[in-house]
């Protein structure tokens, strides 16, 4: 071995990077792993390719993998691959200097950014190198180039100012880096925290990672074979190593895809929805990789906030990122990324309603909500999600649900619009009297049980030109074939005194009393002045007050004989027939779900049963 040893000076814009890059550029400082494992892996390519287009290769039986040896007596860690190696002139150039054309405005411009860390370095500028010394005092790194008369140096630096360059021992292809860890960085040199870091950020490199001769990196990056050449337990398995899940998946979608971005994509829907438990707002769960190295883990930005109970992997060799490969630079590319995989889910989904309608039955079960949160903020893909909402309905058993395209598809000739009442329950809405005109009419209704249903529905108006309406809206209109007077019904002269009557004594509970063309079988009904009486429940809700219910319209049925005998009682000037008016705008609004002071209502009914009784 020569004892010569050669002295450079760092030029003077590596200097200025490596201060940059060991204070303030990396957000985590073990990201100093992934860069030394990405860097070695990028070596064992450039290697293959060379095996497979140019010359001869030293060693060429040499297998390509990558070992990291800890020593947590001595306090290193040393990084060795089987890659291309570099000759003593490539130590210079790569290390340092930057030899490219415009490197001092760069890194002027990387100075005056600050914290705006945005210039995309990586894979250009070897800058994943220096951030060694985040946790190295000392890198002694040891090379040999594949070019076979090429010979072996060691290059070291305490990366301050300046590095050695020394002839070495004949070594094999590939480079090593020996770590000497500063204090603060001891827990480098512990096998469990190196293998740690490894599988969060290096899991799916394409060359095996041996750790102390065990072999870390055991899962295949599926996402980028052939989805014909994978088994499903093979997926199973991916699914539960990136979601740290025990059971399988309920839905998957692998696709890759040219345009309109190079992306790779494999998508995994749980089989459980933990918010729906009650623990807490699930985090985003799919993973951003730029050529199967980690680039943001559970990235909040790849996809739209509502469908953060997804779990997978995107991968794009296209992203621009920042030099640390922690932030994405070109929003609008991030935009064609996250509508392309959005989409493409979206129709993913409609497909399985038809092709597995009782799977997507379970999806929808447990997934709903994050599907109407995305139909009501999401205005990009609000066409898609709306056609995937699903609902109960008046002609649906108890536990089956129609689309609205189903809806369209069965609606009687004569009807114009897609109807839907809210209400609690199934149970509750049948039992009320907004459905009776609806029944006589042979009209299918949709249930909505959310408040987020009817803000949807009120949001997009009408669906493939049907407009969308409330049953319960004050201003219903069935068109010329609306419920006629029954001959049964009061004459309308009487109606009218009596409906002014019924204003007097309800006072300012009501903004208006008229005959109802909709009830059939109930006396009475209350309707909201604000659009519908879900949206005065969510008003009541939200007031503190939960018994101000506001004031509402009241409907009566002229042909109920308790409203005709309510009616006589007036005529009569039976002080009871106040008493009675006040009782059957209150069972409406019950009815409506609405929530009133029972207190009044108790001393009410105990009048009511004294005369009952007699």
């Amino acid at each position: 071995m020569s004892t010569g040893v050669e002295t450079k000076e760092f030029q003077t814009e590596i200097r200025q990077l490596l201060d940059i890059v060991i204070h303030s550029l990396y957000t985590e400082r073990e990201i100093f792993l992934r860069e030394l494992i990405s860097n070695a892996a990028d070596a064992m390519e450039k290697l293959r390719y060379t095996q497979l287009t140019g010359p001869e290769v030293k060693d060429k039986d040499l297998t390509l993998e990558i070992h990291i040896d800890t020593d947590d007596t001595t306090h290193t860690l040393t990084i060795t691959d089987t890659g291309i190696g570099m000759t003593k002139e490539e130590l210079v150039e790569n290390i340092g200097t930057i030899a490219h054309s415009g490197s001092k405005e760069f890194i002027k411009h990387l100075s005056a950014k600050g914290d705006q860390k945005d210039l995309n370095l990586i894979g250009q500028f070897g800058v994943g190198f220096y951030s060694a010394f985040m946790v190295a005092d000392k890198v002694t790194l040891y090379t040999r180039s594949y070019q076979m008369e090429s010979q072996s140096f060691v290059w070291e630096s305490d990366g301050v100012g300046s590095y050695t360059i020394t002839e070495g021992e004949d070594l094999s292809r590939g480079t090593k880096m020996v770590l000497h860890l500063k204090e603060d960085a001891y827990d480098f040199a512990k096998e469990e925290t190196v293998q740690r870091v490894i599988k969060q950020y290096s899991s799916f490199v394409p060359y095996p990672i041996i750790v102390n001769g065990q072999k870390v990196n055991t899962v295949d990056a599926l996402w980028i074979k052939n989805k014909n050449e994978i088994t499903d337990e093979e997926y199973n398995e991916f699914y539960k190593f990136i979601a740290n899940a025990h059971d399988e998946p309920l839905f998957r979608l692998h696709f890759s895809s040219d345009a309109p971005i190079n992306i790779n994509t494999l998508l995994f829907v749980p089989k459980e929805n933990l918010e729906q438990f009650g623990f807490g707002r699930t985090e985003p769960g799919v993973n951003l990789y730029c050529k199967k190295v980690l680039i943001q883990e559970k990235s909040p930005i790849v996809l739209p906030e509502w469908l953060r109970f997804l779990r997978g992997v995107m991968d794009s060799e296209e992203l621009p990122l920042n030099i640390s490969r922690e932030t994405m630079q070109d929003s609008a590319l991030i935009t064609k990324l996250n509508k392309v995989v959005t989409s493409r889910f979206l129709k993913f989904l409609d497909g399985q309603a038809t092709s597995e309608p009782e799977k997507y039955k379970e999806f929808w079960e447990k997934f709903n909500f994050f599907i109407k949160e995305g139909a009501a903020n999401d205005f990009t893909h609000r066409k898609e999600l709306v056609k995937l909402l699903q609902f109960e309905s008046s002609n649906t058993l108890p536990g089956e649900s129609v689309s609205l395209a189903n809806y369209i598809g069965r609606m009687k000739e004569d009807q114009t619009a897609i109807y839907y009442v809210n209400g609690p329950t199934r149970e509750g809405i049948e039992s009320g009297p907004y459905l009776e005109v609806f029944r006589d009419k042979g009209y299918e209704v949709i249930y909505t049980y959310a408040a987020i249903d009817d803000y949807i529905f009120g949001a997009i108006g009408e669906y493939e030109g049907k407009k969308l309406i409330s049953a319960d809206q004050s201003d219903l209109d069935l068109g010329n074939e609306q419920k006629d007077r029954s001959e049964l019904a009061l004459p309308e002269e009487e109606i009218k005194d009596l409906t002014e009557w019924i204003k007097e004594v309800l006072g300012s509970k009501v903004t208006e009393v008229r005959e109802s063309k909709r009830l059939v079988d109930s006396p009475a009904v209350v309707l909201s002045p604000y659009g519908t009486n879900s949206m005065q429940r969510m008003m009541q809700l939200m007031n503190k007050d939960s018994n101000d219910v506001g004031p509402s319209v009241l409907e009566i049925n002229a042909s109920h004989q308790m409203i005709k005998r309510l009616d006589k009682a007036r005529k009569n000037e039976d002080t009871f027939a106040k008493i009675a008016a006040e009782q059957i705008f209150e069972n409406a609004q019950i009815a409506a779900g609405l929530i009133i002071d029972p207190r009044g209502m108790v001393k009410r009914l105990n009048e009511i049963l004294e005369r009952a009784l007699g």
